[in-house]
């Protein structure tokens, strides 16, 4: 092309150059639109009944379909469904008008996803029970069955007393729901923060709109930073020591005995360094004492 303009000036046509450059007509003058080849594409869509509607309304139609529990429609499952609701339309719009609105890959509209409120302070200055919780899950290996079960625990940090504990070889966040469904049945949640890790049992949508319609602050460790969570940590390492290394456990039941008694043994009998060698039980009542008095004193 740079060829011919520069013979150009010297007085040639451009019709002897194309025949010495042995070019076709047609690319040398042909000039990109920069556009989208082909026609382009319709705005507007045609019911059955005649009817005229911007290509919104088909989307709209589209959403409110996808947004049904567990429909997960591709185009040409879309196309039938808009063409039942009414709709003169092709696969190969459908096709368009899901690709545009990024509406294909997954079938379904994701909810926002939630921010994680991640762990500032490692150390707590709690003031009284349950104000701040710890919930984590440790590997338990349960020799008979010669695989790993799960121990999901929940403590009080201020008194480091195990609130409720669960025992299983699958632990699913329909699990956790349950499990925390029996804590608030038992314990007052006004003003409690959760600390957990990132598993995928506690990130779940499930979990974290379940404590947030209870009002309750769920905290994350960092990833890989298990000394954000350290309090239930320390309860995992003086389990394995008393108890996982000192046991073989013929079944999962047996297990669960054994990690009962432990955690009465535990909540009751267990002197505890960082309450001044006094067990989390005697902490726990003799604040809700001092409590009850306190109330007595002000009636």
């Amino acid at each position: 092309m740079n060829l011919i303009g520069s013979y150009r000036e010297r007085n040639i046509s451009t019709r002897k150059l194309l025949e010495w450059s042995d070019l076709n007509h047609s690319s040398f003058y042909y000039k990109r639109s920069g556009g989208r080849k082909g026609i382009k594409p319709s705005t507007h869509c045609v019911t059955q009944d005649g009817e005229i509607f911007e290509n919104k309304a088909v989307v709209i139609d589209i959403e409110k379909t996808l947004n049904q529990e567990f429909c997960c429609y591709g185009y040409r499952n879309m196309t039938g469904e808009l063409k039942d609701m009414g709709w003169i339309i092709n696969h190969k719009k459908v096709y368009r008008l899901m690709k545009e609105n990024k509406l294909l890959y997954g079938g379904k509209i994701k909810p926002e996803p939630f921010k994680r409120d991640f762990i500032r302070f490692r150390s707590l200055k709690t003031e009284r029970p349950l104000q701040y919780l710890s919930m984590d899950i440790k590997y338990v290996h349960i020799h008979g069955s010669r695989r790993n079960a799960l121990l999901l625990t929940v403590i009080d940090i201020y008194t480091r007393k195990v609130l409720i504990h669960m025992l299983r070889f699958n632990i699913k966040k329909g699990d956790v729901l349950v499990m925390l469904s029996l804590l608030l049945l038992e314990y007052n949640c006004e003003g409690m923060t959760i600390r957990n890790d990132n598993g995928s049992q506690f990130i779940a949508i499930a979990v974290r709109q379940f404590l947030k319609e209870k009002n309750i602050l769920q905290e994350f460790s960092h990833v890989a930073t298990p000394e954000d969570n350290a309090y239930i940590e320390a309860l995992h390492s003086n389990l394995q020591r008393e108890v996982i290394d000192r046991y073989e456990f013929e079944s999962i039941y047996h297990a669960q005995m054994v990690v009962d008694r432990y955690y009465k043994w535990y909540n009751e009998k267990r002197r505890h360094g960082s309450l001044s060698g006094k067990t989390p039980e005697f902490v726990w009542s003799q604040y809700f004492k001092s409590v009850s008095l306190e109330l007595l004193k002000t009636t």
